[in-house]
Parts: C-alpha cells; structure tokens; sequence
C-alpha cells in the first residue's frame, strides 16, 4: 500500500488537487447520464450523440494546451483547464436541450482530457527522480477519490429527485473549482520556452506516435470492466447481479493497493516495453476466462468472472505501469506537456471508439469475440517493445543531432 501523504510540499499540493478533482469525477461518471435522462429529460439517443461528438472534439484539444503548458506554464494553465471544466459543469444545470448540452459537455469533456496535458509538467517537475512513480502514485490517489465520488453518486441516484441530480452537478463543479484552489499553494513551473524549430515537434516523431497508437489499443481495456463486462454478465450468465459492482471494487482496492508498486519495476522504456507485453498476455487471459462463464452454474460463472476480473486488474496495473515510464522517458522535458498530449490521444480514441468495438465483438459476436479481443490485446503486447526500441533509438539519434549541433555553435 504507497504511503498517504507524498514526501515533498508540491508533491502533497498536486496530490490533495488530483484527489478533490477527482471525487467530482466519480460523482459523474457514476450517474452523470442520469442526469441528462433523468432530471434534464433528453433523449438516451441524443445523450450517446452528444458525448460522442464531445470525445472527438477533445482529441485534439491535450497537444494543444499541453503545448501552451510547456510555453506559458504548467501551474496557470493547468489552473485554467479546471476553472473552464467547473464552469462548463455548472452549465449543465441550463443544458435542457440538445445543442446547449453539447456545447456543455463539450466544453467540459475539452477541458478535461486538456488537464492531463497541462499537468504532466508539474508532475516532472515535482516528481522527484522517477516522475512516473509518482504518477502511479496519483492514479491510486484517482481510484480513492473516484470511489469516495461514486458512494456520494450512489445516494443520488437512490433518491432520485430532480434536487439531487442537480447537487450532483454542483458538487462537481464546486470539487473541480476546490481543485483549481489548492494550485495557490504550488510553485509555478519555469516554461521551458519555445522550441526550435515547428512548434508541434511530438506530431513529427514517428517512433512516438507509434507508441501512441499501440497504448491506444491497449487502452481499449479499460472499457472492458465498465462496458463489456457488466453487459455480458446480465445477458449470458446466471452470475448474480450484485457481482457487477463486485467487480468493480475488486478492481479498484487492487489498483489503490498495488499500482505504485508496479511502477516501481519499469524503471526504463526497455522495461517498459516488457510491462506492455505482460500487460497483453493478462488481458489475453482474462478475454479467454469471461466467456466461460457463460452457460455454468451461478456459484461457477461467479469464481470464474471473479478470478478473469483479477487477471485483467494485475494487466491493468502492467498497462497503466508502462504507459507512465514509456511517456514520460521519450519525451523531451522542455516539451513535456505537447508529448504527453499526443500520447493522450490513444487513449481518447480508445474512449470514444472502444465501447462500440467491445459491444459488437464481445455481446453481438459472443464468446468468438472475446478470444478476438485478446488476441487483439496479445498482438499489441508483443509488438510495444519493438516499437519501444525504435523510439529508443530515435531518441538517441537526435540527443546526438543536438550534441554536435551544439558544438557547431
């Protein structure tokens, strides 16, 4: 279990902002639908519409505000993001029709795939020796808030009343705006200037956007515990029902508990790479064990849903592991922010296209789509490292560019 408070004074500022923020997160993507159906009474279809437009709006959006993060600096604009998405929440309380709600969810959607972006500075800067630890160690600070924001959310949704979807959306914007507060007390990051040269240098690094795309696809997992899953277990299974949140506790407890400690091994972007190839044999494992439990006695399907849930946990923390070292080593320190927002956009693509994918192979499909998944997830695991290394040797290649130009001057 990683320690509660982090050892330095900015460590514990991000640390408290990430948790605040985060407890907003929970209470929406808990029962935020449920908002729009229930209390702003839009339509199911125009409410899947309206997200998804606002997932591909904000593909873009990280490399340019973490780009503006590396120029401007990282504390103000990242301070800026959280004001935006506040605001953009609070809207919803007026978005009781189509265009006023995309235009609210797509301004917050925006502003908080942007937070990574604005972000990853801060944590290099005030991330000690291995930034990537420490941003292992907010993602077990992000499960804790999560679900402290998912139990308040599931109050919401036990009421039922119109009040209570509304402080639903006021607690969030009201915990995001708390977050943007804690930032008084960071110490603002130098910028590291511009670059020479074209400004969007991270959408040039062929090696990278390789990276990019594969941690994309890898990503795709993330939507198997929270879409695929539940989906299969109501409409295949004799599981009982209350397995579903099982599930999700089981996978979130894990991750608080252990995500640090697997940080801990990938301590290069070689090691990365091996994460990412452990990573897709879990999940590999896992795709084989869900559709077993399909046509089994309740007490069966529920050990083997339990134990393929583990499974996947222990690839996510490898996944999550090599995402955070692998990002992190390749990229240039005075273009952190503009990498780590490309490399956000794998995992955008992933969250606007995965749960359509995992529903048309895993449900429509059945168990032959299960075994496609997987080998979907083995495929890419096997190819990272090789990727990995190719970007290794780009990075080299260009330290020595820069040596010789340097000498040249």
């Amino acid at each position: 279990m990683p320690h509660l408070l982090p050892d330095t004074g900015p460590q514990r500022v991000i640390a408290a902002t990430n948790f605040v923020n985060t407890i907003g997160s929970g209470l929406y993507l808990t029962a935020g639908v449920l908002y729009f159906t229930q209390a702003a009474h839009l339509p199911a279809a125009e409410v899947g519409l309206g997200l998804g437009i606002a997932g591909f709006v904000s593909l873009a959006v990280g490399i340019a505000v973490g780009h503006l993060a590396d120029v401007r600096g990282a504390r103000g604009v990242y301070a800026a993001t959280l004001i935006v998405r506040g605001l953009a929440t609070a809207c919803f309380l007026l978005a009781h029709s189509f265009w006023p709600f995309v235009l609210a969810v797509c301004a917050a959607t925006g502003a908080h795939a942007a937070e990574d972006a604005a972000r990853s500075p801060l944590i290099r800067r005030h991330g000690g020796d291995r930034p990537q630890e420490f941003r292992a160690y907010l993602r077990a600070v992000t499960n804790i808030g999560v679900s402290v924001g998912a139990l308040l959310a599931g109050w919401v949704v036990q009421v039922g009343t119109h009040t209570a979807y509304e402080l639903l959306v006021i607690g969030n914007a009201v915990t995001v705006a708390a977050a943007a507060a804690f930032l008084i007390f960071l110490p603002p990051v130098t910028p590291g200037g511009a670059v020479d040269g074209p400004h969007r240098l991270a959408l040039r690094d062929r090696p990278y956007l390789l990276i990019t795309a594969l941690n994309g696809i890898m990503a795709i997992q993330f939507k198997v515990l929270t879409v695929a899953l539940p989906l299969w277990m109501v409409e295949a299974t004799t599981a009982p029902r209350w397995l579903i949140s099982s599930t999700m506790l089981t996978n979130t407890v894990i991750i608080i508990a252990f995500q640090v400690r697997a940080g801990r091994g990938v301590d290069s972007p070689a090691a990365g790479g091996i994460a990412y190839r452990r990573s897709g044999v879990a999940f590999a494992v896992a795709c084989s064990l869900f559709p077993l439990s399909a046509g089994v006695p309740a007490w069966a399907a529920t050990t083997l849903l339990l134990i393929a849930v583990v499974v996947h946990t222990v690839g996510e923390l490898w996944h999550s592991a090599a995402g955070f070292g692998v990002s992190f080593a390749l990229a240039p320190e005075h273009a952190t922010g503009q990498y780590l927002g490309v490399f956000g956009l794998g995992t955008g693509l992933a969250e606007a296209l995965g749960p359509t994918l995992l529903i048309s192979l895993c449900i429509t499909w059945g168990r032959p789509g299960w075994y496609v998944v997987g080998a979907l997830f083995a495929l890419t695991g096997l190819v990272a490292p090789l990727a990995v290394r190719w970007a290794g040797r780009h990075e080299h290649a260009r330290h020595r560019e820069a040596a010789a130009a340097a000498l040249a001057a």
